[in-house]
């Protein structure tokens, strides 16, 4: 059996991703194939298979080197099994930059685009007509791509995302509006999860430099209600860097989908010098908020210096 699933900390468009091909390698190409996950899910992505009657995949089991795979929505090592290289990876279908430092014992099949979502792609190859597809498939795809694209909100967003979702909507009946403001508001209720598991949730590991930085992005409409937890959070956040030997810091941006903006605390010596260096603005208090700035692909990795 083929396992597929995404990255650490998953999200809508990870899970959802992961979801839909092993449904199309089962059904369509007859192959045998199962979606794991390997993390906890967020609030929004339980939002999405509830309202689309999906149960939600396993958690993924320890790999061996008998075991083949199809990785979606990362090419990135830190975000996959340690011993990711050790195993036979048959597929990698995902919409970041290349990382660098995963290798393969055998050639796969890489497909990587400039899309705002993973879903996008996998819709394009499946090359499917969108009616014949299950319901819960289609309301899969849709969810992912509003969710990474935060409802064509984010620059990544292309006209082809766009196109490939009011297709999706069409066929499903449904408003792109009013799926959307549903998933943010469910992305939007942090009441059930820790400190920690908030700067967990949608985080990344990045080099900054010679430093190690973990990036943690929260999505929200309600950016209040993240920053009245900031004495918790940055308690959490010291808490990470002490017990993660690869991670010397932790930026943590909380970005407000609806003005278009992120709010990141900087709350030490080195976040400050991070960020005053990369967005050229003053960090003389504990939080700098940055107007525009919602993408953490396009907008926050490629420029972090410092």
């Amino acid at each position: 059996m083929l396992k597929v699933f995404g990255h650490l900390s998953p999200d809508t468009d990870t899970v959802s991703s992961a979801i839909v091909w092993a449904w199309y390698l089962q059904e369509i190409r007859g192959q045998e194939a199962s979606p794991f996950i390997l993390g906890e899910l967020n609030s929004e992505t339980r939002f999405v298979l509830e309202r689309f009657d999906v149960s939600t995949p396993s958690f993924l089991p320890d790999l061996t080197e008998q075991d083949q795979v199809a990785i979606v929505d990362t090419n990135n090592p830190q975000e996959l099994p340690e011993n990711i290289s050790d195993i036979t990876i048959v597929e990698i279908i995902d919409h970041h930059k290349l990382i660098g430092g995963l290798t393969t014992k055998t050639p796969p099949r890489v497909t990587i685009r400039p899309l705002a979502s993973t879903a996008t792609i996998i819709y394009d190859l499946m090359d499917l007509p969108v009616n014949d597809l299950p319901h819960s498939i289609v309301g899969l795809m849709l969810s992912a791509i509003l969710s990474d694209a935060l409802a064509f909100r984010s620059p990544t967003t292309t006209s082809h995302d766009q196109e490939v979702a009011r297709t999706l909507a069409n066929a499903l009946k449904v408003s792109i509006d009013d799926l959307a403001d549903k998933l943010f508001k469910a992305k939007s209720d942090i009441s059930g999860f820790s400190d920690k598991e908030l700067i967990m949730m949608d985080s990344k590991k990045y080099a900054v430099g010679d430093t190690n930085i973990r990036v943690s992005v929260l999505e929200t409409t309600t950016p209040d209600t993240v920053l009245a937890r900031q004495t918790g959070i940055i308690e959490a956040i010291t808490d990470c860097v002490e017990n993660e030997s690869d991670v010397d810091d932790v930026l943590f941006f909380i970005v407000d989908i609806l003005k278009g903006e992120a709010t990141v605390l900087t709350y030490n010596d080195r976040t400050k010098r991070i960020i005053s260096t990369s967005f050229s603005v003053s960090t003389d208090a504990n939080t700098v908020t940055l107007p525009g700035i919602v993408s953490r692909k396009k907008q926050i990795l490629p420029i972090l210096t410092g």
